[in-house]
């Protein structure tokens, strides 16, 4: 137990929240989706055709613009509950284990149609979010290959670089949004 008599894992965010995870969710962007929409995402996608695991991430990131990708740590223990339940069979086809509803999961799926939320219904009437991720990763990757292979003077500069961009992110929140100079 943690101050307060808070567990410990569940920890404080950044301003001193109680809850989980590390702070506040600040807008849009990729993220987590309860459970219950994973498992309502898996079973709406089976209903339109089999699928492999990742081809249900994929499908699940593409249906909400990128704003959500699950993990494999939330499909497949979903995909193995609602193998438990008898929802779903899973099949090794080439290597890989393919996902069918069964006749109980499409009268399930069926039976709920009109009563479920659509678990991509958030999602549509947003704008795609900017892949902040992506271009973070190729400035890592950039990054990294300059410390590898640059002299010590390309270092120093690659240095004053992020310490550049580092600072304009922080005056970007602080003075609101703003368009960068052309």
């Amino acid at each position: 137990m943690g101050e307060e008599g808070i567990p410990m894992h569940r920890g404080r965010g950044e301003r001193g929240e109680r809850g989980y995870g590390r702070g506040p969710r600040r807008g849009p962007g990729r993220g987590r989706a309860p459970r219950g929409d994973v498992r309502t995402a898996v079973l709406m996608l089976l209903g339109e055709q089999p699928m492999h695991g990742y081809q249900l991430m994929q499908a699940i990131a593409d249906r909400s613009g990128g704003r959500w990708t699950p993990s494999p740590g939330a499909i497949y223990p979903t995909i193995n509950q609602l193998e438990d339940e008898g929802l779903v069979t899973v099949t090794a086809e080439a290597g890989r284990k393919l996902v069918t509803l069964t006749d109980a999961g499409r009268e399930y799926v069926e039976g709920r149609r009109e009563t479920s939320v659509d678990p991509f219904a958030g999602f549509a009437s947003t704008e795609p979010a900017t892949d902040l991720r992506g271009l973070l990763e190729e400035l890592h990757s950039a990054t990294r290959q300059v410390g590898r292979s640059g002299s010590e003077e390309q270092r120093a500069a690659a240095a004053k670089i992020l310490a550049e961009a580092r600072r304009s992110l922080y005056l970007l929140l602080a003075d609101g949004p703003q368009t960068p100079e052309a």
